[in-house]
């Protein structure tokens, strides 16, 4: 049947990629889908004491997930420097190439039935902006892939939301669903910003994900629909 994929990105940087990323291949894994985790660029990796760099936030997922892969196995474009993709690049001397990320991530959709694909950064995050105007959507569409937008459950989320939402919309993708962050399912204003978002966007909140959540409660079936 081939590998189905899903893009994860956020309607900002911190606002919890990695950490719901990770709980959706957990998930996964454990229905017992094989599913994999790839990450075309990562910026701020950790240098380890042998001169290496540890991408941590394929660290976190491989570990949360417990898949069979080293976290540098997961990733194309590895930097040091916790700046924006594009920047980081750019003072390595290297160049983000779109074709080198769709070459990769098809080599990996071969060990794989389902992959969760994550972003960096926001939506509108640029990955190149020297010899190409490369922007996330365009290594999303490159792809071929539809979106989960990742959001905070808190103040503020229903512009960001939007904001994303309509930019994504503008750019071509398809989106399968938000996801809500750091969600206080007693706090009414959480509450109502979930049911505002879906009215206002007609994107249906497809999980919501309390802090230190270890498991992603989602029905198999809504959580297969996201990669059709």
């Amino acid at each position: 049947m081939g590998c189905k994929s899903v893009f994860v990105t956020a309607t900002g940087t911190d606002i919890g990629k990695t950490y719901v990323s990770a709980l959706l291949v957990k998930k996964m894994r454990d229905l017992n889908y094989n599913c994999g985790y790839y990450k075309p660029a990562l910026s701020g990796a950790i240098r380890q004491k042998d001169g290496s760099l540890l991408p941590g936030d394929c660290d976190y997922v491989v570990k949360t997930a417990n898949l069979d892969v080293e976290p540098l196995n997961c990733v194309t474009y590895c930097f040091e420097e916790a700046v924006s993709p594009h920047l980081a690049a750019e003072r390595q001397g290297v160049s983000i190439s779109n074709e080198v990320i769709k070459s990769e991530y098809l080599k990996r959709t071969n060990e794989y039935d389902f992959m969760i694909v994550e972003g960096a950064g926001g939506i509108t995050c640029p990955f190149n902006m020297k010899e190409e105007k490369l922007l996330l959507p365009d290594v999303i569409k490159n792809l071929g892939l539809d979106i989960i937008i990742v959001a905070d459950g808190g103040l503020g989320t229903i512009n960001s939301v939007l904001l994303t939402v309509e930019y994504a919309k503008s750019c071509g993708l398809n989106i399968r669903g938000i996801i809500f962050n750091n969600y206080d399912k007693d706090d009414f204003m959480h509450q109502d910003n979930k049911k505002q978002v879906e009215v206002l966007t007609g994107v249906k909140v497809i999980a919501v994900v309390s802090k230190g959540d270890k498991d992603l409660n989602i029905l198999e079936k809504d959580l297969l629909d996201i990669f059709n």
